[in-house]
C-alpha cells in the first residue's frame, strides 16, 4: 500500500481493519534513499543530475524527491524573495531557474535551517516536478512525476462479461471480457475493447497524466437518444510498459453509468 495516502500507515485516516498502531504525531515525515540516477531537463538543458536523492514521504502527500544542493546546476539558479513556513519542516527559501531567456519562478526550494525533528533536510533541495520539461529515472523518461515505490498497478485479463449501462437501462458497452486494472487505494476499473461499445465516443479535449499508466485521452459519450455524458470515458492509446495491457481499450465512469462484470 502507499505509505502516506489511501489508508497507508502514514496516511491521515488509517482504516479500522488493522492490528497495528503508529506511535507519533498525526502528521509524519519519512525520508528514504532513492539511489537511482534522476535527471531533469528544461529546454533541453540538464538542470539536475543525481544518484544521491531521497524520497520524502509526508502524511497525505505524494513523495517528493530531495537531492543534495551540489547536484543542481547552481549557475542556473537565481534568488527569490519567496518564503514559506511548514510547521513540520521549518522555513523554506526559494530560487528561480533561468535557462536562456526562460525563467521558471520559485522552481527550487529548500530548508537551510530545518526544525530539529527534520534536521536531516539540511543541505537538500527540491525541484518542483512541474518546473522541468522532462524527468528521467535512469534512462527512462518519467511521465508527470517520479512514481511512488509503494504504489502499484496490477492488470489482469478477465473473461467475465462486462456491461456498461445508463441508470435508466441504455446499453453503452457489452463485452465478452476485458482487462481489470487494480491500483493502490483506488477502485478496480474495467477496460473493454472499442468494438464492444455501442454508444458514440466524442473526444472531449480533456487529458490527464499518470506516472503508472501514461497519458489518458477523455471522451464524452453520446447516447442514441442524443444525451451526452461529459468526460465519461477514457483511454490510454500509448500506455507505459507496465500498463501495456490496456492499450487502446476504454474505461467508463460517470454518475449516470453502471459498470458490471459477471461470470457466465
Amino acid at each position: 500500500m502507499a505509505l502516506t495516502m489511501f489508508g497507508g500507515p502514514l496516511s491521515r485516516k488509517v482504516p479500522e481493519t488493522r492490528t497495528f498502531t503508529v506511535e507519533g504525531p498525526a502528521h509524519s515525515l519519512l525520508l528514504e534513499p532513492f539511489t537511482r540516477r534522476v535527471r531533469a531537463e528544461v529546454d533541453g538543458v540538464t538542470v539536475l543530475d543525481t544518484t544521491r536523492g531521497a524520497l520524502l514521504f509526508e502524511t497525505g502527500l505524494p513523495p517528493q524527491l530531495y537531492v543534495p544542493e551540489e547536484d543542481f546546476r547552481a549557475d542556473l539558479l537565481e534568488p527569490s524573495d519567496t518564503t514559506t513556513h511548514c510547521p513540520f519542516k521549518g522555513d523554506a527559501t526559494y530560487r528561480s531557474l533561468r535557462v536562456g531567456d526562460r525563467v521558471v519562478p520559485d522552481a527550487v526550494w529548500s530548508y537551510p535551517d530545518p526544525i530539529a525533528e527534520s534536521s536531516w533536510l539540511a543541505g537538500l533541495a527540491v525541484l518542483a516536478p512541474e518546473a522541468a520539461d522532462r524527468w528521467f529515472d535512469e534512462d527512462d523518461e518519467v511521465i508527470g512525476r517520479l512514481p511512488d515505490p509503494y504504489h502499484r498497478v496490477s492488470l489482469r485479463h478477465t473473461s467475465r462479461h462486462v456491461t456498461v449501462t445508463t441508470t435508466d437501462g441504455v446499453t453503452v458497452a457489452d463485452a465478452d471480457g476485458g482487462v481489470l486494472l487494480g491500483e493502490t487505494g483506488l477502485v478496480d476499473r474495467l477496460y473493454v475493447p472499442r468494438d464492444a461499445i455501442s454508444a458514440t465516443l466524442e473526444p472531449s479535449g480533456k487529458r490527464t497524466t499518470c506516472p503508472y499508466k501514461g497519458y489518458a485521452t477523455y471522451y464524452s459519450v453520446r447516447l442514441p437518444d442524443g444525451r451526452v455524458l461529459s468526460d465519461a470515458a477514457w483511454s490510454y492509446e500509448q500506455p507505459t510498459d507496465e500498463s501495456r495491457a490496456i492499450e487502446d481499450l476504454v474505461c467508463f465512469a460517470h454518475d449516470d453509468l453502471t459498470v458490471a462484470a459477471e461470470v457466465r
